[in-house]
């Protein structure tokens, strides 16, 4: 009887969605650019994780596109996922970090606004797929200020979840498979009815604390941990997302829509544990909370329609570009004054470069640790300047050659340092962005803790 059901499923499938493409945006919180067992840049191998297992992101890889420089919004959860939502900056809609915080007396600024609310009236991805009769679903975790998805556009959702897991048992670890479970079911029931689908899985996963498939964690049992890093229970978690984005491949093509989907799988920002130097093992500088390369440089894949099967692209990309991607793909007018630009040219293999751009981060909070401070960064071409607001001093890096940033060109080239610099700040004006400003109750001789912990 089900394999009557889901043959009923495939044909209706078939016929109802072929005038608009169903899409499906998998989202990993905290996964590094080698977080996989894909060597996301084929010349550079540190650009493999060592310790992983993801043998469906590598069929995904074999059979879609993989970005070498791909971006996060931000280097952190709640922006990068603001960035997403809107296609603009996280600067540009002055959420640019997880929520509210005060200022310490050993910080010599105070931060930018750390106001985590988002007005329900802006421009969202699944609003304006919404009113081109797509269904739209979000799963999992959500962690945009006060309000939940369904204000911005989604019909079905778990609601205003944060980094607590809502759900989440031995077999269940941070509900990776209830999620995709939930996925499923939506999937079935747009199908049946007709509908074209956007459908958006946050996971909650690879975010510490470590839960993971006992039977996948003796698979890492011999990974030594990196100081305080369970990598080896990271290494498990990161299994087990795999196993679900493997059931929802194969659950697409169960159903028959796998010609006419488009599947999207990337990261929220870069990995844990990096700190404001390098991040373990890779070959970028900083981790998650800085906008050095660790921080915001993310594994992205994409699979569907006309996407070449194992194509590698090198232009730099970001979240922002999946609002009006999406757009262009549902044939939906793309929102007046989003700062992403659409991928779909570059994912059907045009050998066109996107319109000259820059790509705008910017972080003006203190991070994990002393000496993560308030930055802002910008990406034009081969070259990134990176700007630390509390000694007001720049760094640049080519990042062809030097994508672990460890040779700043800000001496040598200085006359381009100045340029970038201007334009930096020429943006940041522009969108009016929330800026760090001296701290009045500054103390010098304050102690400094060795390193702030926080959930995020």
């Amino acid at each position: 009887m089900k394999r009557l059901f889901l043959s009923y499923l495939c044909l209706v499938g078939l016929s109802a969605s072929a005038a608009k493409p169903n899409m499906i945006l998998v989202l990993i919180d905290d996964m590094g650019w080698a977080g996989t067992s894909v060597q996301i840049d084929p010349n550079i191998p540190e650009s493999k994780g060592s310790i992983y297992k993801t043998p469906n992101l590598e069929k995904l890889a074999k059979s879609g596109m993989r970005f070498t420089n791909a971006y996060a919004p931000g280097p952190m959860c709640t922006p990068s996922r603001v960035g997403i939502l809107t296609g603009k900056t996280p600067a540009a809609v002055h959420i640019t970090a997880p929520g509210s915080g005060r200022t310490q007396d050993y910080q010599m600024l105070t931060s930018g606004s750390m106001d985590g609310s988002l007005t329900t009236q802006i421009d969202t991805i699944a609003k304006s797929l919404k009113s081109a009769g797509y269904a739209t679903a979000h799963f999992g975790k959500w962690h945009i200020g006060r309000t939940g998805p369904g204000e911005y556009g989604y019909d079905t959702h778990d609601g205003n979840t944060g980094n607590e897991v809502p759900d989440s048992s031995p077999e269940n670890p941070k509900d990776i498979f209830g999620m995709t479970k939930r996925a499923f079911d939506f999937m079935e029931a747009q199908i049946e009815s007709g509908s074209p689908f956007y459908l958006q899985l946050s996971h909650y996963a690879v975010h510490t604390p470590v839960e993971a498939r006992e039977g996948s964690q003796a698979l890492f049992d011999s990974v030594p941990s990196r100081g305080k890093v369970d990598a080896g229970g990271i290494a498990a978690m990161t299994y087990n997302i795999d196993e679900s984005i493997g059931m929802l491949r194969a659950k697409i093509e169960a159903l028959g829509i796998a010609e006419n989907t488009y599947l999207v799988v990337m990261s929220d920002n870069g990995g844990s544990g990096g700190g404001p130097r390098r991040s373990h093992a890779t070959a970028l500088n900083g981790g998650k909370g800085s906008l050095y390369e660790g921080g915001i440089r993310i594994p992205f894949f994409a699979e569907g329609p006309n996407i070449e099967a194992g194509s590698i692209n090198r232009e730099s990309i970001m979240g922002c570009d999946l609002f009006p991607t999406f757009c262009e793909w549902a044939g939906v007018k793309i929102p007046d004054g989003l700062e992403g630009v659409s991928l779909a040219s570059l994912l059907s293999g045009s050998d066109q470069p996107l319109v000259e751009r820059s790509l705008l981060f910017h972080y003006p909070h203190y991070g994990q640790g002393a000496r993560q401070k308030p930055q802002s960064a910008l990406i034009h071409g081969d070259y990134k300047i990176l700007y630390n607001w509390e000694s007001q001093s720049a760094e640049l890096f080519n990042l062809s050659n030097d994508p672990g940033e460890q040779n700043d060109l800000s001496g040598s080239e200085s006359k381009r340092a100045a340029e970038l610099l201007a334009q930096l700040h020429q943006r940041l004006n522009e969108i009016e962005a929330s800026l760090p400003r001296p701290n009045p109750n500054y103390d010098p001789n304050a102690e400094v803790p060795s390193r702030r912990m926080r959930k995020r």
